[in-house]
């Protein structure tokens, strides 16, 4: 059915999002892009889902993570997949797009389009990616007040407002760990010490920070952070994990070896068992039931 999440249902939406992050068990949200991977996201059983600016960038410009995607480009996306679908969605709104004023302003609008939770950094504008080398920081006070400002600007207390340091690559493991103590004092609801480097520092900031507010982890493929499961991570004690870019790696992977397969063949036939075929795809996007619905404001 063609459908859309009314404003005045963001707040439940939001409020699921809380009760998953404070269960006994850790909420597993993958990265989504538009509104067919958020789909997909959900189709399979996740609870939540991670709109990734990095993913973003990746997909609509074939291009890195390196402060590309405007503030607009985002609400566009959160506002195209709560049409599609309800699961709550954490924005990465990487800097906030400018000074705490900036800030203010994206968080009110990433609300109203749909988002349940929004992710806030604390490099300088343009960011880069936390697994990128070269980042640069803002000060802490300066994120704190920015923190300020999007606890202010959101209409529902149940929208999470997320803060991640990128702290601990330009100033130290230390100097993370103060910053993000800073930050929940700041108002914070969840905190994100980016790209923790050993099982060791996981530990200690989950030792840390842990009965302040809940922790989310970054898990990315060939990053800086040891790659762990789920099972382990909500052993360490950790919220939330993400995998941004995982579906984009996986999905390109994957066109690769399509694409080569009909240059080689001419024909998509060696690959038929790996792709859905025309009925399936139109049954995943609904089709039937969206004319079915328009069948019913036909006039004779």
């Amino acid at each position: 059915m063609l459908h859309s999440t009314q404003p005045r249902s963001q707040a439940a939406i939001a409020a699921r999002l809380n009760s998953l992050v404070g269960a006994d068990r850790i909420t597993i949200a993958p990265g989504c892009y538009d509104a067919l991977s958020a789909t997909l996201i959900e189709r399979t059983g996740f609870e939540c889902a991670y709109l990734s600016g990095a993913s973003i960038a990746y997909t609509r410009f074939g291009r890195p993570d390196i402060g590309l995607v405007s503030m607009s480009e985002v609400a566009e996306t959160i506002s195209a997949i709560r049409e599609r679908t309800p699961i709550p969605l954490i924005v990465d709104a990487d800097t906030g797009f400018g000074n705490a004023v900036n800030t203010y302003r994206t968080v009110q609008l990433f609300e109203r389009m749909g988002a349940s939770a929004i992710q806030l950094e604390d490099q300088v504008m343009p960011k880069r990616c936390g697994h990128l080398r070269g980042k640069a920081l803002i000060s802490g006070t300066e994120m704190a007040g920015k923190i300020d400002a999007a606890c202010s600007a959101r209409v529902h207390r149940e929208t999470m407002i997320i803060a991640r340091t990128d702290a601990l690559a330009v100033e130290g493991f230390d100097a993370a760990l103060e910053r993000a103590e800073l930050y929940a004092q700041a108002g914070a609801d969840m905190l994100f010490i980016e790209a923790l480097r050993t099982h060791e520092q996981m530990e200690m900031a989950v030792a840390r920070i842990e009965d302040k507010v809940p922790l989310l982890v970054n898990m990315v493929e060939g990053g800086d952070t040891p790659m762990a499961s789920a099972a382990e991570l909500e052993r360490l004690g950790f919220a939330v994990v993400i995998f941004p870019g995982a579906l984009v790696r996986a999905l390109t992977f994957q066109a690769l070896q399509f694409l080569e397969t009909l240059h080689r063949d001419g024909d998509t036939r060696g690959f038929a068992d790996r792709m859905m075929n025309f009925p399936e795809l139109q049954a995943l996007l609904g089709t039937e039931e969206i004319l079915e619905q328009g069948r019913r404001w036909e006039r004779p």
